[in-house]
């Protein structure tokens, strides 16, 4: 196969996942896609049936963007899977088409494994929190908790500001860019890979859309591959890529 770009961490190819990925003999470290949910008469909005089998042959740990109604009508194609939790991206607004639900404004993202639980990679990323988990102020406290070291008394707790990400990740949309109708922001997709894959690994988006799986990856220190069956998407991403993206914590 030859990449229709490649950089030093991001390598993107043209087609049918179906077709490319059995012949790139690849083995990431995780998964982490949006596909087409099949829920519009939208000309792109196709499910491409057998795809999570596909993507089985190549990765132990996925991360799944989706309705209910998607993962509920293809729970067969996800036989090979097993349920590994789910996360709620909570949008800043949502479509208004209809009167007679409620306005939704979210997406399940569901990870999936394959294997043994403790074979694949899974650390929790650790984000700022304004409050302890007593409610005060983060601060350093004594916790009369015992340490268990053969005398009971009460032992320092130094709270160092950060929490585990939570399920429920309420961030804005992209609105307005134009380079997907369905692109996810990068914030929502840092997250996913950081618990997934470890540092200097390599996550695949077999639905490439815009890029932001691998501005995503770019920034984290992880390396990309990408693939994407629309050629005008294979040429937005070219020109994203081909931006100047440092890795966090890198400089010019």
């Amino acid at each position: 196969m030859t990449p229709y770009y490649t950089d030093d961490t991001v390598t993107l190819y043209l087609g049918d996942m179906r077709k490319v990925l059995p012949a790139l003999d690849l083995r990431p470290d995780c998964i982490v896609t949006d596909p087409p949910y099949g829920e519009t008469s939208l000309t792109w909005d196709r499910w491409p049936d057998g795809w999570p089998q596909t993507a089985a042959s190549a990765s132990s740990s996925m991360w799944c963007f989706g309705s209910m109604r998607m993962f509920l009508n293809r729970r067969d194609e996800f036989e090979t899977w097993k349920f590994g939790h789910d996360i709620v991206w909570e949008k800043h607004n949502g479509p208004g088409f209809t009167t007679d639900r409620f306005r939704k404004v979210h997406e399940h993202v569901v990870h999936w494994y394959r294997g043994p639980w403790s074979a694949i990679e899974h650390t929790v990323p650790r984000q700022p929190a304004t409050f302890d988990r007593k409610g005060r102020t983060a601060s350093a406290r004594q916790d009369d908790r015992a340490a268990h070291t053969g005398s009971i008394a009460a032992r320092a707790y130094v709270d160092d500001g950060m929490r585990l990400a939570r399920s429920v990740l309420q961030i804005r949309s992209v609105r307005g860019e134009g380079r997907h109708p369905t692109e996810k922001p990068v914030p929502v997709l840092d997250l996913l890979i950081r618990y997934a894959c470890p540092p200097g690994g390599i996550v695949l988006d077999p639905f490439a859309g815009s890029g932001s799986t691998a501005e995503a990856a770019r920034l984290s220190g992880r390396r990309a591959v990408l693939i994407e069956a629309d050629e005008r998407y294979c040429e937005a991403i070219t020109r994203r890529m081909s931006r100047n993206v440092l890795p966090i914590g890198a400089t010019a």
